[in-house]
């Protein structure tokens, strides 16, 4: 029997309710530790700028660093921090353009290879990180730390939430019974939340509601965040995964994607191509030589005349390694990108990044 997404999703809560409890209790605990002072919390003296969520990966916190990082583009020495979900090691490592996922994660290399002016480095512990790019930039202008909202030794200086339209922290439950990694009332510690992958902006009336349902302050400021994806661009290297402006078809697409939430590109894709088939691996998947026979297999059969690869920046990033030689290598294949926009008062956003970063005591 087919069981209603909804009706499963119900069944789950009911039936993980117990350990979810259990999990609530623990968080409790920790958040009430740091609360009190009993764990110390510190504050970098250099302007940082936290990007999380309280669920699983899926809202978009790189294309929102990128954001930041374009925001914050002339303003000087920019370095970003994350753990580099995926790499071996958890030392404290500044991520080159040449780098690969294995060493810096997929993540910080798509981020260096597209901003490579940043300092992009990767470590697991976040205050012990961040001295270390301080004696390494002595004129360092802020940190844009990636999903560090969880880790409450750093008390960051602005705190950025994002939750997705379709699934606001608001409508979830703690796991294992929903997708939150944390508990709902943490959104209180954010300055800003932005709301993305919105079909559109909502009407002010449903702003507000959106104000309520999240259960948001006065002082806390509300964004609704949309996507918009770049033309694909068709890789003719496979070192530098350097791409030229020749035209691709892509009437024909075959997808393949290991990101969490791969639904709006798949959409995108099928709204302005005739056929499209997606294969969806899961997040940070490590594509291994049975996953390379697979596709191009698939990619010769699906179907008939020209036709067109299309891939995520973050699944490049760990292609790159191991696409050389490869049956996928010589094949049309084209990376396509994507951003985060800010769909109410994009200037105001922007305003906030800046302003928080120039009037921090280091920069007075």
């Amino acid at each position: 029997m087919i069981v209603p997404a909804k009706n499963a999703m119900l069944l789950r809560r009911i039936f993980f309710r117990p350990i979810s409890a259990l999990y609530g209790a623990a968080l409790l605990l920790r958040h009430a530790l740091y609360d009190n002072g009993i764990l110390k919390s510190v504050r970098p003296d250099v302007p940082t700028i936290a990007i999380g969520n309280l669920a699983l990966g899926g809202t978009g916190k790189t294309p929102m660093m990128e954001l930041v990082l374009r925001t914050l583009a002339g303003t000087g020495i920019v370095a970003t921090l994350s753990r580099g979900y995926g790499r071996k090691g958890d030392d404290i490592h500044e991520v080159n353009a040449d780098d690969t996922a294995e060493s810096s994660g997929d993540e910080p290399l798509q981020v260096k290879v597209k901003f490579p002016g940043v300092r992009v480095f990767v470590g697991a512990d976040r205050l012990k990180a961040i001295a270390t790019i301080q004696r390494s930039i002595p004129d360092l202008r802020a940190v844009v730390l990636d999903d560090a909202l969880q880790h409450r030794r750093l008390n960051a200086g602005l705190n950025i939430l994002l939750t997705t339209w379709q699934r606001p922290y608001c409508d979830d439950a703690l796991l294992p019974a929903g997708q939150l990694r944390d508990l709902s009332v943490r959104a209180r510690a954010s300055h800003m939340v932005v709301v993305t992958k919105c079909p559109a902006l909502p009407k002010d009336a449903e702003q507000q509601r959106w104000r309520q349902r999240l259960g948001l302050t006065a002082e806390q400021r509300l964004f609704f965040a949309g996507i918009q994806y770049d033309e694909p661009k068709p890789v003719v290297g496979t070192g530098a995964w350097a791409v030229d402006g020749s035209a691709l078809p892509i009437t024909q697409c075959l997808l393949f994607t290991g990101i969490a939430d791969p639904a709006p590109l798949a959409e995108h894709l099928h709204a302005r191509s005739a056929t499209v088939q997606h294969i969806a691996f899961p997040d940070h998947h490590t594509f291994t030589t049975a996953d390379l026979n697979r596709l191009a297999g698939l990619f010769g059969s699906f179907a008939a005349g020209p036709k067109t690869l299309i891939t995520t920046e973050k699944d490049a990033a760990r292609l790159r390694s191991v696409i050389g030689g490869s049956p996928l290598e010589g094949l049309p294949l084209a990376v396509i990108g994507m951003r985060t926009v800010i769909l109410n008062e994009p200037e105001h956003f922007a305003d906030l990044i800046r302003h928080h970063v120039a009037s921090h005591p280091a920069h007075r």
